[in-house]
């Protein structure tokens, strides 16, 4: 199985001539990784024993243990690190915060890891807790954090590891907007990444390391940028936008590594379903004059180390008590079945597109549409417990906000009402807009009277203005025929909380919940 490993480009970098004085360095690498500790389906979302034992599943800690111990073994001189985002995304962080990626972290054996923003949704305190238990260094160079006690003295702007008898600069980025999209609190500032990892080059510089590789949770655009606003830089490893970058798959984003600036940028897609392998060779200047790699798919064709898999399932006993956990009561029955759902404004649909909207109206979205084929479920009245949550929401989507004009809104609804006749899950449900639509009208005419709500009223949706409006993640990248959302010129963020936890968070906060539907969506 270690043959399968070795791509047609990591070969030709392994066997490249290179002088005695060259320095040669695999880069094993992670990112966005979600709390995906079990293996997930080819849709990112949980999968069954038993799809896992027919070879229908990708990913989890077991699988890397294998994948790394094996791309060690090929490589006498390897790093692995993290580009952020271990926390969140499974029943796994909810309950254990971020105890599961600590352990799985350190059995894997990581040099270092980047903050990435999910690491600050409970705060820097479970930040803190996290750093206490690793070995490794955990790297933010982007922000002061010199008054927050929990950060201050732990979290590093850069460190300097050796291997193979070199010093290694490692530099960390988060977002600059993470303040926006999780909770450092007050006493974390955040900043632009070009001078903070300039800053931190420089400082490497005068200390002899000429070797230095940044970890970044900005996303592939801020790489880029980075890599091409600053001197010294010689690899970038991504993450925040999920990026899969590759040279033999036509469904990435670009090639693997993307260099810029003479600076080989990498990313790894997310959630385990990849680890990144960069084999990168160094002059004795400390020049870069090689990178060829590949990410490697961790399909059913790795095996699953066995100590690893039996410790999951151990840590995987209390997640049924969250399951068993009541959240709210609701007063009647949320309708959320998908002969009703799929067709017209439905209870859940309302709830759900609620929940959305609740949740980002203060960055000033002011329009949700979730998909209907993403409700699987309804809720019986009385006490609402996690689980039905789940059922309801099972695939553990993310919210999603981009930019999108008028236009686009109406090209969108007019997809989701597209297939009613076959019951279709793209049918939309809405938050802070109403429409009309006519089944019998014209191909690209079917939507009317579409308004927004407003303190003032609804007012006529502006076919020429640009909305912030917020969806899912799986639609916002063209799920369900809503291509229109999709691209890079959105100015989306894919990667906010999990829907379920969203859901069940409102009906909390307005429990005891009355389901209602209120002619938001009306049919000619």
């Amino acid at each position: 199985m270690t043959m399968r490993f070795i791509t047609p480009l990591a070969a030709l970098a392994l066997s490249a001539g290179a002088a005695a004085a060259d320095y040669q360095l695999t880069i094993l690498h992670t990112n966005d990784f979600h709390a995906r500790f079990e293996p997930i389906s080819k849709y990112d979302s949980g999968c069954s024993a038993e799809d896992n034992t027919a070879g229908k599943c990708f990913g989890g800690s077991a699988r890397l243990v294998s994948a790394v111990a094996e791309a060690r073994a090929r490589s006498n001189n390897s790093i692995l690190v993290d580009g952020g985002d271990q926390f969140q995304g499974t029943l796994f962080y909810t309950y254990y915060k971020g105890k599961v990626a600590a352990e799985m972290m350190t059995k894997l054996g990581y040099d270092a890891m980047t903050v990435g923003n999910h690491e600050f949704d409970d705060g820097p305190e479970v930040l803190r807790g996290f750093m206490d238990t690793v070995g490794f260094p955990v790297l933010m160079s982007n922000a002061d954090y010199s008054g927050e006690a929990h950060l201050a003295g732990k979290l590093l702007k850069s460190t300097v590891i050796e291997r193979g008898g070199e010093k290694l600069g490692l530099i960390g980025l988060t977002p600059e907007n993470t303040d926006e999209l999780a909770s450092p609190g007050a006493n974390v500032q955040f900043s632009d990444p070009v001078p903070a990892v300039q800053g931190e080059v420089d400082r490497l510089i005068a200390q002899g390391v000429n070797k230095i590789i940044v970890l970044s949770h900005s996303g592939y655009r801020v790489d880029q940028r980075v890599a091409a606003e600053t001197t010294g830089v010689d690899v970038i490893v991504g993450g925040h936008t999920n990026t899969y970058l590759s040279n033999v798959s036509d469904r990435a984003v670009g090639p693997y590594p993307t260099m810029v600036n003479g600076v080989a940028i990498v990313s790894a897609y997310a959630y385990g379903k990849f680890l990144g392998e960069l084999n990168v060779t160094f002059d004795d200047a400390g020049t870069l004059i090689e990178a060829r790699g590949e990410p490697l798919i961790m399909d059913a064709g790795v095996s699953e180390d066995g100590a690893t898999v039996a410790r999951i399932a151990e840590l995987a006993q209390p997640l049924e008590q969250i399951r068993q956990q009541v959240v709210a009561e609701t007063l009647e029955a949320v309708e959320g079945s998908g002969a009703v759902c799929r067709v017209q404004e439905c209870a859940m649909g309302n709830l759900v597109a609620d929940a959305m909207l609740d949740r980002v109206a203060a960055q000033g979205a002011r329009i949700a549409i979730a998909n209907s084929g993403g409700l699987r479920a309804g809720i019986d009245a009385g006490e609402v417990t996690m689980g039905e949550v789940l059922t309801v929401l099972p695939f553990q989507n993310t919210l999603s906000t981009f930019e999108i004009t008028g236009q686009g809104l109406i090209d969108a609804l007019e997809n989701g009402v597209s297939q009613v006749e076959e019951v279709a899950g793209r049918f939309p449900q809405v938050a802070g807009m109403s429409f009309t639509w006519d089944p019998a009208a014209p191909v690209g005419a079917r939507i009317s009277d579409v308004r927004l709500s407003s303190d003032d009223g609804p007012v006529p949706l502006d076919p020429g203005a640009t909305y912030l409006a917020v969806t899912n993640n799986y639609v916002r990248n063209g799920g369900d025929g809503y291509k229109m959302f999709s691209g890079d010129d959105k100015n989306a963020y894919d990667f906010g909380p999990d829907l379920a936890d969203v859901t069940a968070e409102y009906l909390a906060a307005h429990a005891p919940y009355q389901p209602y539907t209120d002619g938001r969506i009306t049919r000619k």
